[in-house]
C-alpha cells in the first residue's frame, strides 16, 4: 500500500517581509513522524550541557586553623570541642565540600539531528514558520530589522532567524533586539527552535534539512 505524503503550505515573505505567496514542503521528507519523548530528551541534553558546574568549597582539611583540640575535654564547664576546623564552628570547613562537576552528556548524533527536524515540523504544523528568499536591510541598523519583524507579524515576540550563510549585518542588527536570534542552518538545533515562538527560515536553509534526510536514506 502506498503511503500518503503530507504536504504543508508555508507563508512566503518578500523582501519587505510581507506575505507574497506560499511555499510547499513535504513533511514526510522533513520528518516521518514526531516523537515527543525524543524531542524532550534532546532538549534536556542541551539544557544540561549549558549548566556551569564550576563550584567549589573548602573541606575541613583545606581551611586555615590548627588541628589541636581547643581545650581539655573535662573541667571547663563548656561543651566538649575538637579542633576549630570542624564544620559546626564559624570559619570551619564544609562537611561535604562541593567540587566542580561536569553535567554534560551526549545523545546519538542521528537522534539529535532527527529531533531538530521534528522540532521544525512541529513548528510548521503549528503555523509558526515563515520562509523568505533574503532579508534586505538598507543599513546596518537595528530599527530596520525591527520594522521588518513587525511587518512579518513577529514583532514583540521571540523569533529565530535561520539563514543559509553567515550574514554579519543581520547578526549585528538582531543582537540588540530581545528574544531575536540569528543562526546558520547547519548550526540550528531542536532546543533553539522550540524556545522561540516564531521561526523565519530561508528557503535554502529549509531545503538543507530536507536534503539531509533524502541523502541519508
Amino acid at each position: 500500500m502506498r503511503k500518503l505524503c503530507i504536504m504543508a503550505m508555508i507563508t512566503k515573505l518578500d523582501e519587505g517581509m510581507q506575505p507574497a505567496g506560499e511555499h510547499e514542503v513535504q513533511l514526510e521528507l522533513l520528518a516521518p513522524k514526531i516523537t515527543r519523548q525524543l524531542l524532550h530528551d534532546v532538549c534536556v541534553m542541551y539544557h544540561a550541557n549549558r549548566r556551569v558546574g564550576t563550584v567549589r568549597t573548602k573541606s575541613r582539611a583545606e581551611v586555615a586553623g590548627s588541628s589541636k583540640k581547643l581545650y581539655r575535654q573535662k573541667g571547663t564547664g563548656r561543651a566538649r570541642a575538637g579542633n576549630r576546623r570542624t564544620p559546626v564552628r564559624v570559619g570551619g570547613g564544609h562537611c561535604f565540600a562541593k567540587r566542580p562537576k561536569d553535567w554534560s552528556y551526549s545523545l546519538p548524533r542521528k537522534a539529535v539531528r532527527s529531533a531538530t527536524r521534528m522540532a521544525l515540523r512541529l513548528k510548521i504544523e503549528s503555523g509558526e514558520v515563515r520562509v523568505f528568499d533574503q532579508i534586505v536591510l538598507p543599513a546596518v541598523k537595528t530599527r530596520h530589522l525591527a520594522t521588518l519583524l513587525n511587518a512579518s507579524g513577529c514583532g514583540g515576540q521571540t523569533c529565530l532567524i535561520v539563514t543559509s550563510d553567515i550574514d554579519v549585518s543581520l547578526i549585528k542588527c538582531a543582537r540588540n533586539i530581545p528574544g531575536v536570534s540569528v543562526i546558520v542552518s547547519k548550526d540550528v538545533n531542536a532546543d533553539m527552535i522550540v524556545r522561540h515562538r516564531h521561526v523565519l527560515i530561508a528557503v535554502e536553509a529549509l531545503q538543507y534539512h530536507v536534503s539531509r534526510v533524502t541523502t541519508a536514506s
